[in-house]
């Protein structure tokens, strides 16, 4: 039997990231290229030796990101990165195929239901966008919602500058009604949230909600119940773009459609073009694996829920006994 071909083959790193952003990871995320050569070699043997893990990249640069965002901490990132995964392969739908070529894809990007604003706020971040009222809930699905977050997140996540500056979001709620909550039924819409906060490695340093139609406010209530107390203290949520402006969000990076200075379509079609560079990327993520038969029956129905038991496989890994993974239980993520 030869040897694995990896996704991507470990790389000789070299740092991109301008000074300044290299003291915010220095002071943010414990970052220097002691402790990140470290940790990268830690975490290629570990996904060389862990049993449940088939395939996956080994470049510094997919790596990071998980590194990153838990601040260096190696067994919280191999765990993020288990967990990144399997969820993955249990939502194998949303994951895969991330091509915005896809009519479908292709139809909900050009309507402005989520895209990426060119360029960056004064803090270096990328602003995404989201109108989740332009999404048709009688013709689209809901694998076609979580497909066209996933093509953004995954392509926002490509780059270094933004695993350390974080991410800003801003939703204008306008036309969402009640079918669209019918996309979801409850216990999806808590594993949806819960893994988008602990298993999507971006740093969330804001987030901006306007137009948030009384009617929903339950829905709201609920969402925020499902989050941690860190990321619930950056949810900003306003009745109009007026209001947001009075309490002094800055609206020079939106659309000029919402006070910015380009208008919506132009940034759609930047980032549109910024997609197609990224899908060659993207679509060779489908050959990242794991064996999904060393996971538990509680791991697999919950996809990131049931990690923290530990994944309900003892002693998987190697015929000595040996647990190439994380030994003992998962502890709480921590969202930075």
């Amino acid at each position: 039997m030869g040897a694995i071909e990896w996704v991507t083959e470990a790389d000789d790193y070299v740092c991109p990231l301008s000074e300044e952003t290299q003291k915010i990871a220095k002071d943010e995320l414990r970052e220097d290229k002691n402790t990140r050569d470290q940790a990268l070699e830690q975490m290629r043997n570990w996904i060389k030796l862990n049993a449940r893990i088939e395939n996956s990249r080994l470049d510094a640069q997919f790596l990071l990101r998980f590194l990153r965002c838990k601040k260096f901490n190696v067994p919280m990132a191999q765990e993020a990165t288990e967990r990144y995964l399997l969820l993955r392969k249990v939502y194998h739908p949303a994951f895969n195929k991330l091509d915005i070529n896809e009519p479908t894809m292709l139809e909900l990007l050009k309507l402005g239901y989520l895209f990426a604003v060119p360029g960056r706020d004064s803090k270096g971040r990328r602003l995404i966008v989201a109108r989740p009222g332009v999404f048709d809930p009688y013709k689209f699905t809901n694998a076609d919602m979580c497909k066209i977050h996933a093509i953004t997140y995954e392509a926002l996540m490509e780059d270094e500058e933004s695993q350390v500056r974080g991410f800003v979001h801003f939703a204008d709620g306008a036309g969402v009604s009640f079918p669209h909550l019918t996309l979801f039924t409850p216990r999806e819409a808590v594993r949806i949230v819960k893994n988008g906060e602990r298993t999507v490695p971006m740093r969330h340093k804001e987030v901006h909600v306007i137009n948030a139609h009384p009617s929903l406010k339950f829905a709201l209530d609920f969402g925020m119940s499902l989050i941690s107390e860190k990321i619930k203290s950056r949810i900003n949520i306003h009745t109009s773009l007026d209001e947001a402006i009075k309490s002094k969000m800055d609206t020079s990076m939106l659309p000029k459609e919402y006070g910015g200075t380009m208008p919506m379509s132009e940034m759609i079609e930047l980032w549109r073009k910024e997609l197609l560079e990224l899908t060659p990327r993207l679509l060779s993520h489908d050959n990242m694996n794991v064996h999904l038969h060393l996971y538990s029956e509680k791991a697999r129905e919950g996809a990131v829920s049931a990690l923290k038991q530990g994944f309900g496989c003892a002693n998987v890994g190697s015929s000595d006994g040996t647990i190439h993974g994380i030994s003992g239980s998962f502890r709480k993520l921590e969202v930075d």
